[in-house]
């Protein structure tokens, strides 16, 4: 008897073993249609995501999962076609129709690697049927391979041949002569699959054959929470309210109705929150939207209102679905989160095509707390959108055009950072910027007027903004108007390509009205007092809990509009003597200071656990060709100790020109790939792959951090040193610079870096040699996880543009403050 080993067996049940896959478990009740899906995914599918849908009793719930699963899979989701679904698809058909099962070890590679670019079938009189596939570059690993499929007993499924079952377990007759009665093709492709698996040994292989059958994890990782919430089914047992939903179609927004509803519910049937001093309701909403028994739409939103604000007996909850016209079911859950009970309904609606603004709701209570927010609903048909601009590194002057749509715009007004620069009467609407000779982020925003001089629409675009930016900006309310009992708020955001919006929240004042977890972001908002001065919030929120907001004051006196309001926020590392950090300072061992006036600090924090996004800028020129292997691996230990799940970093290169090799990623795989293959060529172009790099980190709100490692002086950059100092200055990123090898000769080098460090609250270091980087990027880590963050409201309301200067200090003697030596406004 043949002894297994315990590596052998994990092997060989990662190999999948000779079994087909079976239907799912708790599958067989389902429709066939469904079980047939089931099968076809069962490489990709997780344990979560099959138990949620095993849970599901509604077809449509169930077309709806699918669409998802196969969403958060799309590589390019901004397409319209899905190019990993359909690839999946195309694989299983031809798995079925070659194999017939595609729980067999063949269809399990087929399906994850493609078809193998030679596929070698073995007729030896001596060996059971066998197949030898040869991938010049699989899938799931990137690099060549060649693999043994073999027939035991020339019976049953094909099966991965391991190296620790030996040569003999492929014979017809064990012990027989080593000759075999192949053909040269057929030797040749079992000498270079053994080849390969010898080489490797049993754990390598083991290994290797783990890699080759790892699905694709889905690019959203944490879906099916959030696929769970959006259910309008009734938890068993629950309790319920009773409310009134009244449902009225105010507008049109281009080819869709906008479709109001208000849920009236009666204060005496739900429970407050006794967290706050005051009290507080607070309700989660979810609802579908059903079209020929399909989910056409669905949609969350979370209400938090003070009990204090609540006139009269009964609290209304406003949410609005676009909707083309025709018929359809709207089910709707409110769940009263301080009882603990819920409220559903479901509706059959016909959404009409509305022409024009119609007659006001029959609810004439509802008529009049949501007419000024009705009022404001844009109907979509004109419009206006500033055309983004090409290219990046944007400066001097540069031409910018609008498109329009609609016959009522009667001019256009151009303003640059919130200044106007020219109002055009006539179409074309373009202008002409000077952007000066850095290319820094700008602000250019474009307002369309009628023949009356009403606002009727705009635009706002972000020059020399990176395509990660991650920003919210409030369409409605507008500056300068007035509002009584109820206002609209509405908000466009936008995220880097790939990401999601996890929420958007709106506030008036400090309070929070609504929660939305999908677009359209729109909300109307009743207002506590008639004509008081209050401002609107929008914050928005992705998973990783980085966030950005918009603010907007209502009713309020001219010169608070006109009075720009500076907010500023510092990420302050403390060292002792020792250049150690310094941990358990609180608020007031600080003091801030701008341009020697005391600041009065609005938040304070320990920020250990906060996200960091962290750049890695690495000289490969031609003087770090002896270097650049041990650069290579203290730059991956940085990244593999450094970057947690919530961070994100990413890998630029330059010579005599900047590469950005890895996009911001927390993928360890491909920030490791990034490193690997570079090459030490040509000169030296510093300033201008700075620029490059911080340009890059435009956009990017919180912690960021850059490293550049470099052994020598800028040789050929477009830009100078005092241009790179004053972008720098700009940017807001911490920089450490890391000299390599720079003799004592080079002192104006040295004295550059350490500038371009000390100006951005970073530090430099200097080294003989690149052994010395692991410590360093040691170092460096321990600071960005042990920095405090300080936030003020600057008290200079001045338009001066100029530099202005930051110095904190320490009520404890023998502690240095490292942080932006200052801001420009």
């Amino acid at each position: 008897m043949r002894w297994i080993s315990l590596l052998a067996f994990v092997a060989l049940v990662l190999s999948g073993g000779t079994e087909p896959v079976a239907v799912a478990a708790g599958a067989k009740g389902l429709p066939e249609t469904y079980q047939e899906w089931l099968a076809g995914v069962e490489l990709l599918i997780t344990k979560q995501e099959k138990a949620a849908f095993l849970e599901l009793n509604k077809d449509y719930q169930r077309d709806a999962f699918i669409e998802q699963f196969w969403r958060v899979r799309d590589p390019y989701p901004s397409t319209a076609r899905n190019e990993f679904r359909d690839r999946w698809q195309a694989r299983v058909e031809e798995a079925r129709h070659r194999f017939g099962d595609l729980g067999e070890d063949r269809s399990k590679f087929l399906l994850l690697n493609g078809l193998a670019d030679a596929l070698i079938e073995i007729h030896c009189t001596d060996l059971w049927p066998a197949e030898v596939w040869y991938y010049e570059r699989a899938e799931t690993i990137g690099s060549e391979v060649a693999l043994l499929f073999y027939q035991g007993y020339g019976l049953g499924p094909y099966r991965l041949w391991q190296p620790y079952e030996g040569f003999e377990v492929l014979k017809r007759f064990p012990g027989a002569n080593e000759q075999l009665t192949c053909g040269i093709q057929e030797m040749d492709a079992i000498r270079a699959a053994l080849a390969m698996a010898r080489n490797l040994g049993n754990m390598g292989f083991a290994s290797l054959a783990a890699r080759l059958q790892t699905a694709p994890k889905p690019r959203v990782g944490e879906w099916i929470a959030t696929f769970r919430a959006y259910s309008t089914d009734l938890p068993e047992g629950a309790g319920t309210f009773s409310a009134d939903l009244h449902i009225d179609y105010p507008s049109r927004y281009q080819a869709r109705t906008v479709v109001q509803s208000v849920i009236s519910v009666d204060t005496a049937e739900v429970g407050t929150s006794e967290l706050s001093e005051s009290g507080s309701y607070n309700f989660v909403l979810t609802g579908e939207v059903l079209r020929e028994d399909r989910l056409f739409d669905n949609f969350r939103y979370k209400y938090n209102l003070p009990a204090n604000e609540i006139e009269g007996q009964r609290i209304p909850l406003v949410f609005e679905r676009y909707l083309r016209p025709g018929d359809y079911s709207l089910l709707v859950q409110l769940e009263d989160l301080n009882s603990q009970k819920f409220y559903t309904a479901e509706r059959q609606i016909s959404v009409p095509r509305v022409e024009f603004r119609p007659a006001p709701p029959e609810d004439s209570e509802t008529a009049r707390l949501l007419a000024e927010a009705n009022a404001a609903i844009s109907t979509g048909q004109t419009t206006l959108r500033i055309v983004e601009p090409r290219g990046e590194l944007q400066s001097g002057l540069l031409r910018v055009d609008t498109l329009t749509t609609g016959d009522e715009i009667s001019r256009v007004a151009f303003l640059l950072d919130g200044k106007p620069v020219l109002t055009k009467r006539s179409p074309p609407f373009s202008v002409e910027l000077d952007l000066g000779s850095l290319p820094r982020m700008r602000t250019l925003t474009a307002v369309a007027y009628d023949g009356s001089g009403r606002e009727v629409a705009r635009d706002e675009k972000q020059l020399n903004a990176a395509s990660h930016r991650f920003d919210v900006r409030l369409l409605q309310p507008r500056k300068g108007e007035h509002y009584s009992h109820s206002l609209r708020a509405e908000a466009a955001v936008s995220v880097p390509e790939g990401g999601v919006v996890e929420r958007v929240e709106f506030y008036l004042d400090e309070t929070l009205v609504a929660t939305l977890y999908q677009p359209p972001y729109t909300q109307p908002i009743l207002l506590p007092g008639e004509d008081e001065m209050a401002y609107v919030r929008a914050v928005a929120y992705r998973p990783d809990g980085s966030f950005t907001e918009d603010i907007v004051f209502v009713n309020a006196p001219d010169y608070v509009e006109n009075v720009e309001v500076q907010f500023v926020e510092l990420y302050i590392t403390v060292l002792d003597r020792s250049q150690r950090p310094v941990q358990g300072l609180t608020q007031a061992d600080f003091t801030l200071l701008e341009d020697g006036i005391e600041q009065e600090p609005r938040r304070f924090d320990r920020v250990s656990n906060l996200p960091i996004h962290a750049g890695i800028l690495v000289d490969v020129s031609a003087s770090m060709a002896e270097s650049l292997q041990t650069a290579q691996r203290a730059a991956l230990q940085f990244f593999t100790e450094a970057v947690t799940p919530r961070d994100r970093a990413t890998l630029i290169t330059f010579n005599d020109h900047p590469n950005l090799v890895v996009k911001f990623t927390n993928d360890l795989d491909s920030l490791a790939g990034g490193l690997a293959g570079l090459k030490a060529e040509r000169s030296t172009a510093l300033y201008d792959s700075l620029i490059f790099t911080l340009y890059y980190f435009n956009g990017i709100k919180g912690q960021r951090a850059l490293i550049l490692l470099s052994d020598g002086k800028d040789e050929q950059s477009r830009f100078s040193f005092d241009d790179t100092l004053e972008y720098a200055r700009r940017a807001g990123v911490v920089i450490y610079t890391i000299g390599l090898d720079l003799t004592r000769k080079q002192i104006e080098v040295r004295r550059k870096l350490k500038r371009i460090a000390g100006e951005t609250g970073g530090r430099s270091f200097f080294i003989e040699g690149v052994e010395e980087l692991s410590a360093i990027y040691d170092t460096i880590q321990e600071e960005l996880r042990s920095r405090y963050y300080l936030a003020y409201q600057s008290s200079n309301t001045s338009d001066d543009e100029s530099f202005r200067t930051i110095e904190v200090k320490l009520a404890r003697s023998g502690l240095e403050a490292k942080t932006l030596r200052g801001y420009y406004p």
